[in-house]
């Protein structure tokens, strides 16, 4: 596809489906262009391409997932794209597998992947102290193999893991990433998922009798005629249970999913047996609580690549949950998320 063909067919994806013709959007798909060179995106993966990743960041609802995957999904070659956490997961599944030295781990993981000109990791984000040890011979490998990255994320690299425990460690993999990426901004006022989907639907608050009738209501008439179920997940030797399961739709309460020991891998095996979810009982977040919130902000980061709707109950108006200090920043982009995840159409 030729560069001014791309911008051509971005502008009629973005007319086909009612979206706002946005020239900082427009740009980018633009910086995109020029990055794949000459006008065909198979020199993309000429070796001469110094720069081996394109980089993309900014705040929540501005399309960077929706530019890049309509980038993606022009590109025919061989591809994969996973949400970081995934991604990241795998790797410590191969590893663990292996059992073996950490860099002949990192080799042998990288050579999988080098069946791929390109790998997409969408959400990019740090926040553990094993994924931050890691990241920089991880990548190092992977740009020394030619393989080509696209990545989205909130943050720009060098506020990555900001704060993190031992993060001057962390430092070689920012400089790492920094040498070998195009890296770009997209700024747009507005949060599009709030603009196009408006109001919430399925969050109801505060937590008192008249919300539990609600959802109790909205259970009944979504379960009729289903069969209840107690399902079991074992995810690497842990057993969670999932007591309240009606062929693909699940009721929780808040404490079950994040209130306990559990993580991304969890959560992906949960949202893989569900279609819908009900979360209730979710309280206001602060400094107090910030590991169950750390986890909330996984849990609707998974559900959200996988595109689950939701009924939440919560404390109070989303907006006015609050937050502890630390995951303000990507607490925004669960709120976000909210809006849309409790706007998708309820399954019957």
């Amino acid at each position: 596809m030729q560069i001014k063909s791309l911008r051509e067919e971005f502008i009629l994806f973005c007319k086909k489906n009612k979206f706002e013709e946005n020239i900082d959007q427009i740009k980018i798909i633009e910086k995109i262009s020029e990055f794949f060179k000459k006008k065909i995106f198979l020199n993309f993966f000429k070796k001469s391409n110094k720069k081996k990743c394109f980089y993309l960041f900014g705040g929540v609802g501005v399309g960077k997932t929706m530019i890049f995957d309509f980038a993606f999904n022009h590109l025919e070659c061989k591809k994969q794209r996973t949400h970081f956490n995934e991604f990241m997961i795998s790797f410590h599944n191969h590893r663990h597998k292996k059992k073996s030295k950490k860099v002949v781990s990192i080799d042998s993981f990288v050579k999988k992947l080098k069946k791929y000109k390109l790998i997409y990791l969408d959400e990019f984000q740090v926040t553990n102290i094993v994924d931050a040890m890691i990241l920089g011979n991880l990548f190092k490998k992977i740009f020394d193999e030619g393989i080509k990255v696209f990545i989205t994320s909130n943050e720009r690299p060098d506020d990555l893991y900001k704060d993190g425990l031992q993060r001057s460690q962390f430092l070689p993999f920012i400089k790492i990433l920094k040498s070998n990426s195009i890296i770009q901004k997209l700024s747009i006022e507005n949060d599009y998922r709030k603009l196009v989907l408006g109001k919430l639907i399925r969050t109801l608050y505060p937590l008192n009798k008249k919300t539990k009738f609600k959802i109790n209501k909205i259970f009944r008439s979504i379960t009729k005629n289903k069969i209840k179920a107690s399902l079991d997940i074992k995810i690497k030797g842990r057993n969670f249970k999932i007591i309240n399961y009606y062929d693909g739709i699940a009721r929780f309460d808040f404490k079950e999913l994040c209130d306990k020991n559990v993580g991304a891998e969890d959560y992906i095996e949960i949202s893989n047996k569900c279609k819908f979810m009900i979360i209730e009982n979710i309280p206001k977040f602060n400094e107090e609580n910030s590991n169950l919130q750390n986890r909330f902000i996984t849990l609707i980061d998974i559900l959200y690549e996988k595109k689950i709707p939701l009924l939440l109950s919560l404390e109070t108006y989303p907006n006015k949950i609050g937050s502890s200090l630390k995951l303000r920043k990507p607490f925004k982009r669960t709120l976000s998320r909210i809006y849309e995840l409790t706007s998708k159409k309820i399954v019957n």
